[in-house]
């Protein structure tokens, strides 16, 4: 039986994927998780065969974590859940890499054969958003393009704090750096992305999927 991780941040999404999950008989969840960094944690921990994750959440979103968790658990295939089938979503995450991406919306049975598809080693794409993806080869590779491409990994987690709401102090310390360590990032994220207060972060940051509005 294939061992699953999964972690989103509302617990009763969660108990309802773990029960139709369970329900397959292919299938064990053997830990949960609630935002990025449990995880990485939790992946280190456990090693499972998939971890099934949502982009959306706090600390650290589910994109943010794929290349940790990869790195912490070599083994371990990454399926993405979302509500949303933008584009840039899309490829962020299966760039990062995960193995498949399902929208909420959809019916058991295709969480099902994603989760299936990892197992063997297949990419596995909601039809909603595999459209989006086969419609974006049309256009422009510039078009395409996301300035959040720019940043390192520490400044994309430092701008997803700041968006959150944390001040300079208290990211310092979730991150155990200096604070005027993070106001050098703060201000080299603000250079490459031509933003000027941390309210255009924000807007950046939800336009970019990496907190909810």
């Amino acid at each position: 039986m294939a061992s699953v991780l999964l972690v989103d941040d509302h617990r009763l999404l969660r108990d309802g994927l773990r029960a139709v999950i369970e329900a397959s008989g292919e299938f064990q969840v053997v830990a949960e998780g609630a935002d990025g960094r449990e995880a990485i944690d939790l992946a280190a921990e456990h090693r499972p065969d998939i971890v099934l994750l949502d982009i959306w959440m706090p600390n650290l979103s589910g994109i943010e974590a794929v290349a940790s968790i990869r790195r912490k658990s070599p083994g371990s295939r990454v399926v993405m859940m979302s509500q949303h089938e933008s584009g840039s979503y899309v490829q962020s995450a299966l760039r990062e890499g995960a193995c498949g991406y399902v929208l909420k919306t959809a019916a058991s049975r295709e969480l099902l054969a994603a989760l299936r598809a990892a197992m063997e080693n297949k990419c596995f794409l909601s039809p909603e958003v595999a459209q989006t993806v086969v419609e974006s080869f049309a256009q422009p590779a510039r078009e395409l393009e996301s300035p959040l491409q720019e940043l390192t990994g520490r400044e994309r987690e430092i701008l997803q704090l700041i968006a959150e709401g944390y001040s300079s102090k208290e990211v310092a310390k979730r991150l155990s750096i200096s604070v005027r360590t993070v106001e050098s990032h703060r201000s080299a994220v603000m250079g490459k992305l031509n933003v000027h207060k941390v309210a255009g972060l924000v807007r950046f940051a939800i336009r970019e999927g990496m907190i909810a509005p």
